[in-house]
């Protein structure tokens, strides 16, 4: 069954019930705007504070979208690219592109115009819809594009390059398409965060689109009447993946435009809503804000916010511990997964087992894990091993790429994803670090996310980061980028008396006090940080040796 039908299903037996919601706070704060965050904004069409489209209209103007690509002569199985910010026309356009029968091609916002440029290649993308946020790296790229053969743009004063998207849907049908799709036709292709060069193309069957929704509303129970509050962004498979949930059962979905604390708190009272899905920077700066007075909850209507989830990076305890002692009757889970295994749910920690925290928990709905050696051979409990998944949410392939997928990818269906991970003797998994991140110093493995969840229980920490810079007697040392809170002060010589605590080999040898970089969906940018001071820490020590 295609996730297509359970838009048309809804729009048939819940017509004029809400089903997305779009709240931009900027609009509320126009006096704090620049210029050029102002004009984005105004270009966009019909723009206010609160937008919404019921489920009937949902299901128009995806239609209407399927039926003007059909009418263009798109095939089935074309490639169809989405460079939009999150905003209410993201999830028509998307369902558009899957009921016409093309495969999905979201694309980061934060590509430049050359990594746009790839991706649309790589992917054989032939149309490109995009936002006024693009105009600049599209036109840079635009005429070196030879297999896009349409460029719409979703918003006012359309550029002369482009077509509107606006004007060409007032002439497309609102009837459903005709176009049969199977379980096993290509769905979608979500890119990889590129983290080791350009990124890679994940191609996924409709099977995995389906199985992502079956498995959310399994392990959080939406019903109809919950709503979910959707901040991430709409390019990426984690916050989407969680909405096909509620979509499940006709449950209304808010897509908030901004990370502030009291932004997110102010959407979930006005909004009503009941389950929201964060990110580790945005709890902590929650519970920083409430720290420091900024936030009143007796402000916000809380009561009826019945769930907090986090996922796509590991998740301090200490941190979780603090939010149930502001929010003491919330369920709490973790998520795992990863782009190539259709985003989170493959592995997770479950309501129920509040225990545990600290776990990503164990094979979700649908999964099979396992945790294996170098060889591939499954280790001992309590051992560390590469983490691999097994079910109907892994990707067909990297697309045109049969060598790395060979490398990730068994012919059995196995894939191992790069995650360091041991088990407990309850069978809960641990995420110990990822591969590429360990440090190996004087011959000792160092797992990163384990000296990072030590100094996060520092009260002056805000964020930490620890990667290997380079040394001429150990091979590697562990660096700690320490992020201090707003209003404390912390010193290296505190710092190293804290962890005085942690078994010598781990403690870093290096403390750099700045900002901890993360990307969109909240996974500190290691590569970035391992660039930007390994040339600097070798240029120190060159001069210690002058």
């Amino acid at each position: 069954m295609p996730i297509t039908d359970f838009l048309t299903k809804n729009a048939d037996f819940y017509p004029n019930d809400v089903a997305l919601v779009e709240i931009n706070p900027l609009l509320e704060e126009q006096k704090h705007l620049t210029w050029r965050e102002y004009s984005l904004i105004m270009a966009r069409p019909n723009e206010s504070y609160r937008r919404e489209i019921t489920w009937k209209e949902f299901n128009q103007k995806a239609n209407r979208f399927a039926n003007f690509l059909l009418s263009r002569g798109i095939k089935k199985g074309d490639k169809v690219a989405i460079l939009l910010m999150n905003c209410l026309e993201w999830l028509p356009i998307y369902f558009g592109i899957l009921k016409a029968g093309c495969v999905v091609v979201p694309l980061n916002y934060r590509y430049t115009a050359e990594e746009i440029k790839y991706c649309l290649e790589k992917s054989d993308s032939s149309h490109l819809i995009f936002g006024p946020e693009f105009i600049g790296r599209v036109e840079e790229i635009c005429e070196r594009l030879p297999n896009i053969k349409t460029m719409l743009y979703v918003g006012e004063d359309c550029p002369t390059f482009a077509e509107s998207y606006e004007e060409l849907m007032n002439y497309c049908s609102d009837l459903n398409p005709q176009v049969k799709i199977s379980d096993s036709d290509d769905g979608a292709i979500y890119f990889s965060s590129g983290t080791t060069g350009f990124p890679k193309a994940i191609l996924h069957a409709h099977q995995s689109l389906t199985h992502a929704a079956r498995v959310e509303q399994n392990h959080h129970g939406q019903a109809k009447d919950d709503v979910f509050l959707c901040i991430p962004p709409l390019y990426h498979t984690g916050a989407k993946m969680h909405l096909l949930g509620g979509l499940m059962v006709g449950a209304k979905t808010v897509l908030l435009k901004g990370t502030k604390p009291e932004w997110i708190l102010k959407a979930t009272s006005e909004e009503q809503c009941t389950i929201v899905w964060l990110l580790v920077p945005w709890v902590q700066d929650i519970l920083d804000a409430i720290q420091r007075g900024e936030i009143d909850l007796s402000e916000y209507k809380l009561d009826q916010w019945r769930l907090m989830h986090i996922g796509a990076q590991p998740v301090p305890p200490s941190m979780i511990k603090r939010w149930l002692e502001i929010f003491p009757h919330h369920q709490y889970d973790t998520n795992y997964g990863l782009s190539e295994s259709i985003g989170p749910g493959c592995v997770h920690l479950g309501v129920e087992n509040i225990h545990k925290v600290g776990a990503i928990g164990k094979a979700g709905f649908g999964w099979e894990v396992k945790i294996v050696d170098a060889n591939h051979n499954d280790t001992v409990q309590g051992e560390v091993g590469e983490l691999a998944v097994r079910g109907p949410g892994v990707m067909k392939c990297y697309y045109n790429d049969p060598e790395a997928t060979a490398e990730v990818l068994s012919a059995d269906g196995w894939l191992f994803t790069g995650d360091m991970a041991q088990m407990d003797e309850d069978g809960f998994i641990y995420l110990v670090d990822r591969k590429k991140d360990v440090i190996i110093s004087g011959g000792e493995n160092l797992y990163p996310v384990q000296i990072e969840d030590f100094l996060r229980k520092h009260d002056a920490i805000k964020d930490v980061a620890v990667i290997g810079l380079p040394d001429a007697r150990l091979g590697e040392i562990a660096a700690a980028i320490v992020e201090v809170k707003q209003g404390y002060s912390l010193s290296e010589d505190e710092l190293n008396q804290f962890c005085l605590e942690l078994p010598r080999y781990k403690r870093p040898r290096k403390i750099i006090f700045a900002d901890v970089p993360r990307n969109p969906t909240g996974k500190i940018e290691k590569p970035l940080l391992r660039k930007r001071y390994a040339s600097e820490h070798l240029v120190a020590k060159q001069n210690e040796l002058i």
